[in-house]
């Protein structure tokens, strides 16, 4: 027993070379001292020492066991770190990281001062990326809200990445979504401030606040604030173009109703022929009358002022117009007798005035009624008038030939219009062109009498000339010309017949100078009593169905007493003719 400790103790010395300065062997050796010293027996020594062993024993084992402990503590972190190694990096997505650690044997602390760097680099790595997930993700979040209009700023200031997918793949997912998002956000604005700008034209055009309907759809639109702080929600792009629509069909039903307005205003000054002075205090209601909608853009064009303003003015006028009803409407009547007037129709003017002076007092017609149907009487004359004219311009024509005619009839019988008087040579050059003018009247009495004729056809009335009917006018007119044409043919059998018996008398008795003409008699050209160039205004050519098929009517005209009218002494006169008037005994005239 003595030797076994004496043998632990030279280990255990060998082990611990000193302990403060002592040793197990110094210490056994010293116990033996003290052992002899005390005579303490060989029993009682065996069994201190056996009780010592037992205690080194103890002391070994749990050593021992504490080194277990500890070497499964440091492979379980081993264990543990290679497990956390491969997490991270399947979080990370780095299935190809170059950086893994170069020992994978050796002792255990080897391999964990291995794994410890790469450990950390990847826990930073992984933190880094958290934090990149969690920007991008707070970026998607905000603009999300933004467009759905459910945007919390207090819940905005964090967001609770998942960690089990941090890869590179998956952040650039985020970044693809949160351009996306980045695109269409810029999208909206740009709406959101085409809408506004809408808005705010369209309020100008209108005369409204602008800033109070903004502000009504969301006070973010409101100027003061930023543009990247505009509301961009689905509400309030809807609310912009509810907005917008219903100002456009406010500005479409204004600039209707200012039209309206403006087309009152014109009839009704037109009427009442209201000065341009007056005219100019409402040009900007005029001056819309027949703009689009969308060419409206001064400002206050449409404000509600101006068609209260407008809407007044036209309240005012058709007060006055009522007042003035019967100035306006005999005004028409005198346009409507005017109308007829040139178109040589006949009318009752004064049973018309006084039907309509009689309708105004009574007041059994509306004014507006009374004037509209004078203004379809006005239309339909003036439609006549339109299919009359091409008849009555050839009527005017055959007129002025007819006064022609009657001039160098008057002109034929003058037996000194070859003197050399003054203005002589006047009348001999206004003599060929009226014989010329006179050789047309046939062909154009003939173009007159078949125009006429289709035109009653189409319309199946007679057509009259200040109520007499023009066929009737033409024919008396043929019937006169031929009247006259026989009385000629005799006029010049009359004077060959007088002639030759001259001549015979000549013959038997001899030639006789002829007295001299009288000097007294000359013939001055003017009116004759059966009508002459200068009183043919003042008589027009008629037909008397009743009596032997012709009369004579004399009437003042009422409305244009400047227009030439047929008279019954029209005579075409040829060139030959004319030289037939002068006396068989008068001698040859000489040259003008």
């Amino acid at each position: 027993m003595l030797g076994c400790v004496s043998t632990s103790m030279a280990v255990a010395d060998a082990q611990n070379p000193l302990l403060d300065g002592y040793t197990c062997g110094s210490l056994f050796n010293k116990l033996q001292e003290i052992w002899d010293e005390v005579g303490e027996s060989d029993e009682e020594r065996d069994k201190i020492l056996l009780q010592i062993e037992q205690e080194c024993l103890d002391v070994y084992k749990r050593k021992v066991d504490q080194a277990a402990k500890s070497r499964a503590q440091l492979l379980q972190s081993l264990s543990d770190a290679k497990l956390e190694l491969s997490s991270l990096l399947l979080a990370l997505g780095e299935n190809n990281f170059t950086e893994m650690p170069d020992k994978t044997s050796g002792t255990i602390k080897e391999q964990l001062a291995s794994i410890a760097p790469i450990l950390e680099q990847l826990w930073q790595q992984k933190e880094e990326r958290i934090k990149e997930f969690s920007d991008v993700q707070l970026q998607i979040q905000r603009i999300c809200g933004e467009i759905t209009g459910d945007l919390n700023p207090e819940q905005t200031g964090s967001f609770a990445v998942d960690e089990s997918d941090l890869s590179l793949k998956n952040l650039d997912e985020y970044h693809s979504q949160l351009q996306e998002l980045q695109r269409e956000k810029n999208e909206r604005l740009h709406k959101v401030l085409e809408y506004v700008s809408t808005v705010h034209d369209l309020c100008a055009v209108l005369g409204m606040d602008f800033f109070s309907i903004l502000t009504e759809v969301h006070p973010s639109l409101n100027e003061s604030i930023g543009v990247h702080s505009k509301s961009i929600s689905n509400d309030t792009l809807a609310k912009l173009a509810e907005t917008v629509s219903t100002l456009k069909e406010d500005k479409k039903q204004r600039l209707h109703k200012l039209q309206e307005l403006a087309s009152q205003l014109i009839d009704l000054w037109n009427l009442m022929d209201t000065p341009i002075e007056e005219r100019k205090l409402f040009d900007h209601v005029t001056f819309n009358k027949s703009i689009s909608v969308d060419e409206v853009t001064v400002p206050g064009t449409l404000a509600l002022d101006l068609i209260e303003q407008a809407e007044v003015e036209v309240e005012r006028l058709d007060q006055q117009k009522f007042s003035r009803m019967k100035e306006i409407a005999l005004k028409k009547q005198d346009e409507l007798e005017e109308i007829y007037g040139r178109a040589h129709i006949e009318i009752d003017t004064e049973a018309v005035r006084g039907k309509i002076l009689s309708l105004i007092e009574n007041g059994k017609t509306e004014p507006a009624e009374l004037l509209a149907d004078l203004d379809k009487q006005i239309a339909a004359a003036k439609e006549e008038a339109l299919s009359r004219k091409e008849i009555l311009d050839k009527v005017e024509k055959w007129m002025s030939a007819c006064e022609e005619e009657s001039w160098l009839d008057d002109y034929n019988r003058d037996e000194n219009r070859y003197n050399a008087s003054r203005g002589a040579h006047l009348n001999l050059k206004r003599a060929e062109k009226a014989r010329i003018l006179v050789n047309k009247i046939p062909a154009l009495v003939d173009t007159l009498v078949a125009k006429t004729r289709a035109w009653e056809e189409v319309h199946d009335i007679s057509f009259t000339y200040d109520g007499v009917p023009l066929l009737a006018m033409l024919d008396e007119y043929a019937m006169l010309r031929h009247e006259r044409e026989e009385e000629k043919r005799r006029t010049r059998d009359q004077k060959k017949y007088h002639d030759q018996q001259n001549s015979e008398q000549e013959s038997v008795f001899g030639s006789r100078p002829s007295p001299a003409r009288p000097l007294g008699n000359k013939k001055v050209l003017g009116p004759r009593p059966n009508g002459g160039a200068n009183d043919a205004p003042n008589r027009r050519l008629s037909l008397n169905a009743h009596q032997n098929g012709s009369r004579s009517i004399t009437k003042d005209r009422k409305r244009d007493n400047t227009r030439p009218v047929a008279t019954p002494n029209y005579v075409s006169v040829s060139k030959e003719d004319a030289a037939s008037h002068v006396s068989g005994t008068e001698p040859a005239p000489t040259s003008p």
